[in-house]
């Protein structure tokens, strides 16, 4: 089975840390989970901004190592390196027949690489100021 549109459109988007190319890739309905917040975030524009921030977060550093799919979802196994401290996860994805993202919940390992990436996410979406 080739890679799923969607999939290969995410990875543009990581490989190029260009949040302006997820306006095509995600579904105005889109819901996004988060390993740090209980409640799922639903909405292109609250999804927009966390994917965004997770790429100047990971970006530098993200590496996928596996992937796995069907016709309308996928597992995406990724590293990073967060200033000597490793992050190990799994982004899980679904689209649909559009193939625009309508899913994308996010999964981190260990906890201290987990503790890292919140502190780093959580300064990267306060309002400046």
């Amino acid at each position: 089975m080739s890679v799923p549109a969607a999939v290969r459109a995410w990875h543009e988007v990581a490989e190029a840390r260009d949040p302006g190319l997820l306006a095509d890739l995600l579904a105005d309905y889109v819901v996004f989970r988060s390993p740090a917040v209980h409640r799922p975030q639903a909405g292109k524009q609250l999804t927009t901004a966390y994917l965004t921030a997770a790429l100047v977060v990971l970006g530098p550093t993200l590496r996928y190592v596996e992937q796995w799919h069907n016709e309308s979802s996928a597992v995406l196994e990724f590293e990073a390196d967060l200033d000597g401290t490793f992050v190990q996860g799994v982004d899980m994805l679904r689209w649909n027949s559009d193939d625009r993202l309508t899913e994308f919940t996010v999964l981190v390992r260990p906890l201290r690489g987990l503790q890292v990436l919140i502190d780093r996410m959580g300064a990267q979406l306060r309002p400046a100021g």
